[in-house]
């Protein structure tokens, strides 16, 4: 394992629901990550219980941020809601089986857990900050199409 960096608490990622911060990957482009409450135990990279997990902020199914700066990521039972087309992905293991996205599955970044403290630890990423990149694409929000009301 490489360099670490403190995101946040586990606490502030359960009361916001959501919490979303900046990376720079291995190839040189930004990218929004989200950290989720997983109600499941899924065992981290060093064999402790992760009680939070760490998607890249993208649907599978097309460039459409699951959480946005002000509303945060909706999460329904233990899945989040594309707000474009109503796809959920589950937020422990990031795997969709309905909707544009089934059969696939989010992109994971690497997070540990050490005494409530949540740290970024993916070798292949670099902390920039908290927060949604410096991208204004899509200010307008998603044009959904799903059935589900939000």
């Amino acid at each position: 394992m490489g360099v670490r960096y403190r995101l946040t608490d586990v606490e502030t990622v359960r009361e916001e629901g959501s919490w979303l911060f900046t990376v720079r990957d291995r190839t040189g482009e930004d990218e929004e990550v989200i950290l989720v409450p997983c109600d499941e135990v899924v065992e981290g990279s060093d064999g402790d219980p992760q009680p939070v997990r760490a998607w890249v902020n993208r649907c599978m199914h097309e460039p459409q941020r699951l959480h946005r700066e002000g509303v945060g990521a909706v999460i329904r039972e233990g899945e989040i809601v594309c707000p474009r087309h109503g796809s959920m992905f589950d937020t422990c293991s990031g795997y969709c089986d309905n909707g544009e996205a089934a059969d696939t599955t989010l992109v994971s970044v690497e997070v540990t857990v050490e005494d409530g403290q949540v740290y970024l630890t993916d070798d292949e990423t670099r902390f920039l900050h908290r927060g949604p990149s410096d991208d204004d694409d899509d200010d307008e929000g998603p044009q959904s199409t799903s059935h589900l009301q939000l």
